[in-house]
């Protein structure tokens, strides 16, 4: 009988998760905050699109071989409704390979309520240029 999945009841808690997980290079904690949907997307910096849990496990599986990802969730900008949130945020990843090394991504994590609670349903990741950009405040249209 597979285990039981934890139940989320908010969206910050499936995101603290999310980076617990990667933290921990915990595979199946990971995982555990998809939603069990082959329609479910992970694009990481600078690669192709993966489409449903197989080939999003596949992808962390092969970032895990290097060992864990440290990543602080940043400058989070949050929108929500009762069924669907999209966090927008930077994650400063911090990797020591001899030489501390920080980089920034800007991300998008889109999360979905289900009677299991909150799961992630795609995951968006694309390096910044440099520093973090700073905070900014947002203009009253949309482009």
């Amino acid at each position: 009988m597979p285990k039981a999945r934890k139940l989320f009841a908010t969206v910050d808690d499936t995101e603290a998760a999310f980076y617990d997980a990667l933290a921990r290079a915990d595979i199946a904690a990971l995982m555990a905050l998809w939603a069990d949907d082959e329609e479910a997307v992970c694009v990481h910096p600078g690669a192709a699109r993966l489409l449903g849990p197989r080939a999003i496990r596949a992808s962390w599986e092969a970032i895990f071989e290097r060992g864990p990802v440290h990543i602080r969730p940043v400058q989070v900008h949050a929108t929500q409704n009762t069924m669907v949130a999209v966090h927008n945020l930077i994650e400063e990843i911090h990797r020591d390979s001899g030489v501390q090394q920080d980089l920034y991504v800007i991300a998008t994590n889109v999360y979905l309520k289900t009677p299991q609670g909150w799961r992630i349903v795609a995951h968006h990741a694309s390096i910044a240029s440099g520093k973090p950009p700073a905070d900014v405040v947002a203009p009253g249209t949309l482009h």
